[in-house]
């Protein structure tokens, strides 16, 4: 199996991505698919939308074998929360 290597460096990956899902995307699947992934493919702006990033990577995948692969949660900040989201008192 190859392993697929990023062409762009992290921040890169970031901007080209936030940049197309805000300019291109983002009035296309909010507010109706809130909390569903979307996988962007940076180079071509092709996206697909799923329930997780498995499904939303395959779907892209299947039809963009070399997509460079950016993820958005829609209608929050990141894909995963780490850390409580209640704080505990002692």
């Amino acid at each position: 199996m190859t392993v697929k290597q990023p062409k762009y460096s992290k921040e890169e990956f970031a901007r080209r991505g936030d940049e197309i899902y805000t300019a291109k995307i983002r009035s296309q699947v909010e507010p109706a698919n809130n909390g569903k992934i979307v996988a962007i493919d940076i180079e071509t702006g092709a996206f697909e939308v799923a329930e997780d990033i498995v499904n939303a990577s395959e779907q892209l995948l299947d039809k963009y074998p070399d997509a460079q692969t950016w993820f958005i949660r829609i209608g929050h900040p990141a894909v995963y929360h780490f850390g409580s989201s209640r704080l505990k008192t002692l």
